[in-house]
């Protein structure tokens, strides 16, 4: 009984220093003993694979956080409204959809806050920005009408409403043209966005 105590204490204590290896701060002392029972070399595999498993999962969360707090994404933003149409901007600041792909709809998607992006054209180098009215536009200086709530909807789209004025979305129209984002609402297909590489 009193060896079944050591090893446990040995290997309890080698469970808490791996813990402290895996970001978890530990008080224990470090054990390491190269000629262990099998039953202490047991637990040491059962408990190296679980940390394996948790340093994944710890992986996967810090990458999720980063995703969110900065990752930049060059997509096209489709609509499947109509015959189906991409959103770009033009040089001259216009926002309007095009049924085939081109240079003035590949979009820059940058998080500025959690949840918050801003849409960059990348051709045209403008970012789209709506006014108070729902208007969208292309501006060279990025304020607070350019940051947009992104939402991920059941099936798949994405809608980006409005920061700045809730409620208001970017939307298109069945012919490819801009609808006034205080005119629509997530349930309206004009206002689902697919984004596409």
């Amino acid at each position: 009984m009193r060896n079944m105590t050591r090893v446990t204490h040995l290997s309890a204590s080698w469970y808490f220093d791996v813990f402290r290896h895996a970001g978890i701060a530990s008080t224990h002392r470090v054990v390491s003993r190269t000629n262990g029972t099998l039953l202490e070399r047991g637990w040491q595999s059962l408990l190296s694979r679980s940390i394996s498993e948790m340093s994944e999962e710890k992986s996967d969360v810090n990458w999720e956080n980063d995703y969110l707090l900065g990752i930049k994404r060059q997509r096209r933003l489709y609509c499947n409204v109509g015959i189906g149409f991409h959103l770009q901007i033009l040089p001259d600041g216009r926002i309007n959809g095009v049924h085939n792909e081109n240079q003035y709809s590949l979009f820059e998607i940058s998080t500025v806050e959690r949840g918050i992006v801003s849409l960059f054209g990348v051709e045209s180098a403008l970012f789209l920005g709506m006014n108070n009215k729902g208007k969208l536009y292309g501006t060279a200086a990025f304020h607070d009408e350019c940051k947009f709530k992104e939402t991920l909807l059941p099936n798949n789209y994405n809608a980006y409403e409005s920061n700045a004025y809730h409620g208001a979305y970017i939307a298109l129209s069945k012919h490819g043209r801009v609808k006034k984002g205080n005119k629509v609402s997530p349930a309206m297909t004009a206002t689902h966005f697919l984004p596409r590489i």
